[in-house]
């Protein structure tokens, strides 16, 4: 009986470590000569070259160490009201001599979060095996009862439900095709070579329910899918990142991802993009050829946090995008930006930005 108690207090405390361990490249950064844990090599990097499989790759890939099912979503109320919603499970992969059915060398937690005008709420969990599970086919992500699902035995359409006291959502998410990003999938993140393996679901078609603060609305809208998984994605001297999901306001659907990696001094040290075609074709665009900058910003707890940024792209005018809900910080066990954007100029459409290690 005490050594099962013992082993129940170290792997919880291995648990609460790894999670603030983790999360610490989405933390404003002052102690730069410490590197978070998205600077090291978790797990074996991905190989260019590698074509993806499907359902399989729906589900875990447990030799990489870093690993997302993430969801953002623009949506409208019946009643013209418009919100926010973000939900993500990640998987980090935490090798230790424990021996558990509790534990499978894995650290899952999940995010979600949603927004109404300047209001922004944000709610966290996480857990070992047994409360969170991952399946490919049919496809299912889960975390105690947060759950994003198929609904039938092919990937979509999805179901996604999620509630924390007077906030909830109940959504049905379909009608989108996949877009692979970088070479069919493989997405350089810089100029190391360090990078992933990544596929969105861009147009998906959103229909249901939530409810904000309490009052319960019917809404409709568009979301974005991400999966995605590596080893690592930043070098130490990197400080996080700024990244775009846009999808234009048009009848005929195009789509526009931007990631942009930030060195010490904040400049941005790598960018790369896609171009997404109606059909989800992507279009690599070379990282050459991006040029993204601040042109504004808001003080939030004494940090500066972009609300406005410029993207110079070849044969297109200047796109302009801007924050929704100037204050959009996740602020759960280590905060980070997560919210809704704007787009106007060579590019016009909603999507979410993500911008961390301010």
């Amino acid at each position: 009986m005490k050594k099962r108690i013992v082993k129940r207090l170290l792997l919880t405390g291995l648990v609460f470590v790894s999670f603030a361990f983790v999360l610490g490249a989405c933390q404003p950064t002052e102690q730069k000569s410490k590197p978070s844990a998205l600077q090291m090599a978790i797990g074996k990097p991905v190989t260019r070259g590698s074509t993806l499989v499907f359902p399989k790759d729906h589900g875990i890939h447990a030799e990489q160490g870093i690993e997302w099912w993430y969801l953002t979503a623009n949506l409208q109320s019946d009643t013209g009201e418009t919100f926010g919603v973000q939900w993500t499970l990640f998987r980090t992969l935490m090798p230790s001599e424990i021996e558990s059915k509790w534990w499978d060398n894995n650290l899952y937690f999940a995010h979600f979060a949603m927004q109404h005008k300047q209001a922004h709420v944000a709610f966290e969990r996480f857990s070992r095996a047994g409360q969170a599970k991952v399946t490919s086919s049919p496809f299912n992500a889960v975390i105690d009862d947060w759950q994003l699902s198929s609904i039938n035995d092919d990937f979509l359409p999805l179901s996604l439900t999620a509630a924390h006291e007077n906030y909830q959502i109940a959504l049905s998410l379909s009608d989108s095709p996949i877009t692979l990003h970088g070479v069919n999938g493989y997405s350089q993140k810089n100029q190391s070579g360090h990078a992933s393996y990544y596929f969105s679901y861009p147009f998906l078609k959103v229909k249901g329910s939530l409810t904000f603060a309490g009052s319960t609305y019917k809404v409709t809208g568009n979301a974005w899918y991400d999966r995605e998984w590596s080893a690592s994605l930043l070098d130490k001297n990197q400080l996080g990142w700024d990244w775009f999901s846009l999808v234009d306001s048009q009848s005929t659907k195009k789509g526009l991802m931007l990631f942009c990696i930030r060195g010490n001094g904040h400049s941005y040290d790598y960018c790369s993009g896609t171009h997404i075609a109606s059909n989800g074709e992507a279009t690599e665009i070379s990282k050459e050829s991006i040029k993204l900058s601040v042109v504004e910003t808001v003080i939030l707890d004494n940090r500066d946090y972009p609300s406005k940024w410029q993207v110079e792209l070849p044969n297109t005018p200047a796109i302009f995008i801007q924050s929704i809900t100037k204050d959009s910080r996740n602020q759960l066990t280590i905060p980070y930006w997560e919210g809704r954007v704007k787009a106007t100029g060579g590019f016009n459409g909603k999507g979410y930005a993500e911008i961390t290690g301010y």
